[in-house]
């Protein structure tokens, strides 16, 4: 799986726009630009066809509404002890931190990859809700050169849940043949202390909603963005 993640960290297609907004497609090319966007448009040098200039119109609309109805908001650079990466155009952030006195971090996140149908949360349970998820990567090692830890986890928006767990050499490749059980498949003692192990470093159910605050608002960024392209494409 951490294979798989890895390979598809340039061609993850976030679904968040649809999930969260129901509607509010958005995207942003850059930061500077989302939150300075014009509402006067020059005249076109090159006469356009009444097709184009539809389509025109309905994407100034679509970035106008956007910005009105959920407008974003510059991405943090920190959360808590760690220091946020945030990839403008791509998928993915990283975190990063150090624990102790050696002790490297880094987590990688995608953004909205999927989501699960799960019954409302009342008294009556009655319906359902989708409950996003977010895949993340996180990398602990000690040291240029050494062997690292990799845990291989599932970001929901109330907590976080250990898949796998790997040990590697610095080059990536397998420190040993055998790439251990699935963590859900072990005894609760030992899921339970893999748990404390990550909390003690601050990776923990309140990062997890942070990271689906943060996508969220990414999402729109990114979306709008798009749009923008495609506006400027057209237009020019």
């Amino acid at each position: 799986m951490a294979a798989f993640l890895r390979a598809s960290r340039r061609s993850l297609f976030s679904s968040c726009g649809i999930l969260y907004s129901h509607g509010q497609q958005s995207t942003l090319h850059s930061s500077k630009h989302i939150f300075q966007f014009s509402r006067s448009h020059a005249s076109q040098a090159i006469q356009k066809s009444p097709f184009e200039s539809n389509i025109l119109r309905i994407l100034r609309n679509e970035i106008e509404y956007q910005l009105d109805y959920a407008p974003p908001h510059p991405p943090v650079t920190r959360f808590n002890t760690f220091m946020v990466e945030d990839r403008p155009g791509e998928q993915w952030i990283t975190l990063r931190r150090k624990f102790g006195k050696d002790e490297h971090i880094k987590i990688e996140a995608t953004m909205i990859d999927g989501a699960i149908n799960v019954p409302k949360a009342n008294d009556e349970n009655l319906g359902e809700d989708v409950r996003l998820h977010i895949s993340v990567l996180v990398d602990i090692w000690k040291g240029e050169g050494s062997e690292f830890l990799e845990f291989v986890c599932s970001s929901w928006p109330n907590s976080l849940e250990i898949q796998k767990v790997y040990l590697l050499r610095s080059d990536s490749s397998r420190a040993q043949p055998y790439m251990g059980p699935n963590v859900k498949d072990m005894n609760s003692g030992f899921r339970d202390s893999l748990n404390e192990f990550l909390k003690a470093r601050g990776i923990d159910d309140e990062l997890s909603a942070f990271l689906h605050e943060f996508m969220m608002n990414k999402d729109r960024i990114e979306a709008i963005g798009w749009l923008r392209k495609i506006l400027s494409f057209i237009e020019n």
